[in-house]
């Protein structure tokens, strides 16, 4: 037989049948997922919402807001961060066509349409779409609310160091150590010279002194593997009966927990009272040592919480004149060193470290590919929706994502596959031992046999 070679040039036909293209039966997990947004009339809620922001005659075709909402959660369940990316995936992918109900022969939505359509549609919309996956986990009693947990990470920003400008005079960061190598008597600087002088400099990322000119919502700050960036801050509540997300902000990076705690805690209440039928209420929040002070402890009481934040080594400390902070320190002191307060910051420490890295380390969004705080607000609300989706989908399907899914099935056949060797292995085993039982067996004695007369 011939070898054959691959044509590396052919002329597409002319025409092509609809019904000979390529068709694809979809991904199991995505079609999942369609039918629990179709059984909950997602896409009709989405669109009552949205319709506002759309012409009713005039104009080209729009995306569609169902499909808008699904190619964030592409986003989540594949991993990818950037819209362009997401565009590209959904391009190329037959089940993700199917997904978001496009067949081979009608174009996907490129990645300026869905930038376009997140810039069209306000905060708002958005933050009714996370509250009403929210409350279908509620009605699927999928959601406690009354011990909750806050956690805050840093998300790198679209926007670089470098580039960064002085907020009084918009000078660029390069000019600026021009002139103070000239000042230090260096006529021509080159870049170890400028690099010298900034050494030396103290206070020299300073948030109140620099800024972005593209993202000025960005803060310099430290991340947690220590690398120093432009990022945002998010922060979560997160339910530590069920582990689903009942509250995500965006905050400045340069603020610290004890200031932005107030606004996360009081959408996770709104929320938890809205998305549950009786109305839930939060009880308890456990936060860790950096949201511990006088001031949040004795803010938080009054408000009605019980709080369990782990409190650091402070040594001795003077109350005169704080009775309430006093008060609220002490009880939150003697809640911890309980049995249930220990339990509560275990599954914290647990449960707010989960929620983050699904979302921004799987989910692929540990930067972000969008600027302004309000379209990192978008994007990470829509995130923390498709969080509590995939938790949905975890206890129908027993997985959240469809890697997940396809890692079961091969975990699946993998079992079943040694079950089917174990089980040869067993029969010959048992055929060897009845061989052998045959073989030491003693033979018996010839029988006799007795003619009859005729």
């Amino acid at each position: 037989m011939a070898m054959g070679s691959r044509r590396t040039e052919r002329q597409a036909p002319l025409f092509v049948p609809s019904g000979e293209l390529a068709r694809s039966p979809g991904h199991p997990f995505y079609e999942r997922v369609n039918a629990l947004l179709a059984e909950e009339g997602f896409d009709a809620f989405v669109e009552s919402r949205c319709a506002g922001f759309y012409a009713e005659k005039i104009g080209r075709p729009s995306l569609a807001p169902g499909v808008y909402f699904r190619l964030l959660m592409v986003g989540y369940f594949e991993g990818i961060g950037s819209e362009r990316e997401i565009a590209w995936r959904c391009a190329d992918s037959l089940s993700l066509r199917s997904f978001l109900g496009y067949d081979l022969e009608q174009s996907t939505p490129s990645h300026s349409t869905l930038s376009y359509t997140r810039r069209l549609l306000d905060l708002e919309t958005h933050r009714e779409v996370f509250a009403w996956i929210l409350s279908v986990l509620g009605r699927r009693g999928l959601l406690k609310g009354k011990a909750v947990a806050i956690d805050a990470t840093t998300l790198e920003a679209n926007a670089a160091l470098r580039s960064i400008v002085r907020r009084d005079d918009g000078q660029a960061y390069d000019t600026f150590l021009d002139e103070l190598a000239r000042a230090s008597g260096i006529e021509t600087p080159s870049r170890e010279d400028r690099a010298k002088v900034d050494k030396k400099r103290k206070k020299k990322g300073s948030n109140d002194d620099w800024t972005h000119p593209g993202d000025p919502d960005a803060r310099i700050t430290k991340m947690k593997d220590g690398r120093t960036h432009l990022a945002h801050k998010v922060e979560h509540a997160t339910d530590l009966d069920t582990t689903a997300i009942v509250a995500v902000t965006v905050q400045a990076a340069d603020c610290g927990d004890t200031s932005t705690v107030y606004e996360t805690l009081a959408e996770a209440s709104d929320h938890v009272r809205e998305a549950l039928p009786a109305g839930g209420v939060v009880q308890s929040v456990v936060l860790d040592k950096g949201y511990h002070s006088n001031g949040v402890l004795a803010d938080l009481t009054e408000l009605g919480f019980r709080t369990y934040a782990s409190e650091p080594a402070r040594g001795r400390r003077r109350w005169k004149g704080k009775s309430e902070a006093r008060d609220a320190v002490y009880g939150n002191r003697r809640r911890i060193q309980g049995e249930r307060g220990k339990a509560l910051l275990r599954r914290r420490a647990e449960v707010a470290e989960r929620s983050n890295a699904h979302c921004y380390e799987t989910g692929g969004l540990r930067r972000v590919h969008v600027r302004r705080r309000d379209n990192v607000t978008k994007r990470v609300l829509i995130q923390a929706a498709t969080y509590n989706l995939a938790l949905l989908m975890r206890t129908l399907l027993g997985a959240g994502t469809p890697k997940g899914l396809a890692g079961r099935l091969a975990a699946a056949c993998a079992g079943l596959l040694g079950a089917h060797l174990a089980a040869r292995a067993l029969v010959k085993v048992v055929r060897a031992l009845i061989d052998t039982a045959h073989r030491l067996a003693p033979t018996p004695p010839p029988r006799a046999v007795v003619g009859l007369a005729a």
